[in-house]
């Protein structure tokens, strides 16, 4: 009669281990992109939401709905990224083209922009740049090892 008896201990000899093993070890290398990733939902959530919390957004409602525009954007595209990082390497650059948008729209879109509306976009852009580069960074670093 087969044993079937639950044995505490390792699972060493199991058929499947060295798989499980590389599988832990993949998903650990990408743990700090993915923390990055979701930096970049928080600085899209916050560029949606600054027209109404620095209040510009009645008068500047051209700049107003570009940042609601770009922050879900940058909030959808940070939650793929987090939710698959191995792959978000060509999101990157999508990331970082938005956040060099979000420095450069309050003079594109607006005629003399308030320090409020500038101050806001340039630190979010500036943000979500870095963001973008150091999850582009830690992917290259990645795939190299």
């Amino acid at each position: 009669m087969a044993d079937v008896s639950h044995r505490h201990g390792d699972i060493a000899g199991h058929p499947d281990a060295p798989e499980m093993r590389d599988r832990y070890a993949r998903m650990l290398q990408t743990r700090g992109v993915a923390a990055v990733e979701e930096l970049v939902i928080l600085a899209g959530v916050w560029a949606a939401i600054s027209a109404w919390t620095v209040h510009f957004a009645a008068a500047r409602p051209e700049l107003a709905i570009t940042n609601l525009i770009v922050g879900i954007s940058l909030a959808v595209l940070g939650l793929c990224m987090s939710m698959i990082p191995e792959r978000s390497q060509d999101l990157n650059f999508v990331v970082l083209l938005l956040g060099a948008w979000l420095i450069v729209a309050p003079w594109v879109v607006t005629r003399n922009p308030d320090t409020g509306m500038i101050l806001s976009n340039v630190i979010t852009g500036a943000c979500v740049c870095l963001f973008s580069l150091t999850a582009g960074g830690l992917l290259m670093t990645k795939r190299r090892t």
